[in-house]
């Protein structure tokens, strides 16, 4: 038997397919989820235990009773529009609640985690491709809320035995490829999703916000990264910090941007679909272009993605769309 593993927010939609991909290791696993938004059939393996990690005293009770190893820490609230909306919620449940699970790795001595963070801590910035020692200046609550939790375990990692990785995740699209899981969120608003949702006539329209960026095609540009690929950098990661005492913070994406045109386009062709498509106004904050530079995830967890290309993303999000609509 391998290490006792805590993923937190394992039954989201990408915390659930690093879960199944650990089916293929030894490790113990343990999900804990509030299931918010996540769902209890998405947890293909280990042992589910529902809770909150503002529940301090559960949280412990867990630590205590499993005596984990490792950390992946998923569970966190997502949406940008609505951290502007409720800012307070977003500092309790992704800040304040990172620093409970860093109590709790403090007080039972667990010292390797794996970070989801997100591309939004750099902000508006001008450079693309994005490098991580890019300055950090998120312009909205959900950046600040991730970059404070990076700092938190920064700091905490200095005063202790704790190595970490920090992962920051451009844009995360796709399912599983076997057809198991995929998104399931109730509130998901990523572009692929809203595009298929259309092709299935779930909605009545795309919007396409902004057609005068300074791109090609005027819409803004995404680095889109299979969500089977950015698992396999956790599972990448785990292995790294079981050899490895340098912590470190990386890009997941591909080096590769799509414009919304060429992702409306992709999803159109695959589906079959000529779904109505409405220009409108840019969105306020909203970069040209946001892009990851991926050369050093490669070099430091020797990564190799193997769904880079928006065709198989797409299709392997379609696949999943549809089925649900069976089920």
């Amino acid at each position: 038997m391998g290490e006792k593993i805590l993923v937190t927010g394992g039954a989201g939609y990408i915390g659930s397919h690093v879960v199944k991909k650990l089916r293929q290791t030894d490790h113990d696993i343990v999900v804990y989820d509030n299931l918010s938004t996540g769902s209890a059939a998405a947890v293909l393996h280990g042992k589910l235990i529902v809770g909150d990690l503002n529940n301090l005293e559960l949280l412990s009770q867990v630590f205590a009773q499993h005596k984990f190893s490792a950390v992946f820490h998923f569970a966190a609230s997502i949406s940008v529009p609505e951290s502007v909306a409720k800012p307070l919620s977003y500092y309790a449940n992704n800040t304040r609640n990172t620093l409970n699970l860093l109590q709790c790795c403090q007080k039972f001595q667990v010292n390797k985690l794996v970070f989801s963070s997100t591309a939004a801590v750099y902000g508006d910035t001008d450079n693309c491709p994005i490098i991580e020692s890019e300055p950090t200046n998120p312009v909205n609550p959900y950046g600040r809320s991730k970059l404070m939790s990076e700092m938190m375990i920064q700091d905490y990692s200095y005063s202790s035995n704790l190595k970490y990785v920090i992962l920051r995740y451009f844009n995360v699209a796709g399912a599983d490829c076997s057809g198991e899981i995929g998104q399931s969120g109730k509130k998901a608003n990523h572009l692929i999703k809203i595009a298929c949702d259309a092709a299935l006539g779930l909605r009545d329209r795309v919007n396409i916000l902004g057609t005068d960026y300074p791109t090609p095609d005027g819409t803004g540009i995404r680095d889109y990264i299979h969500v089977e690929d950015l698992a396999t950098a956790h599972l990448d990661a785990l292995s790294y910090l079981a050899t490895n005492s340098e912590s470190q913070i990386l890009n997941c994406g591909y080096s590769k941007g799509y414009s919304v045109k060429e992702v409306l386009s992709k999803v159109k062709a695959i589906s079959g679909v000529d779904f109505p498509v409405r220009e409108t106004s840019r969105r306020q904050g909203d970069p040209a272009c946001v892009v990851a530079c991926c050369d050093r995830i490669k070099q430091v967890l020797n990564w190799q993605p193997q769904y880079n290309s928006l065709d198989a993303i797409v299709r392997s999000a379609w696949d999943w769309e549809k089925l649900k609509i069976k089920n």
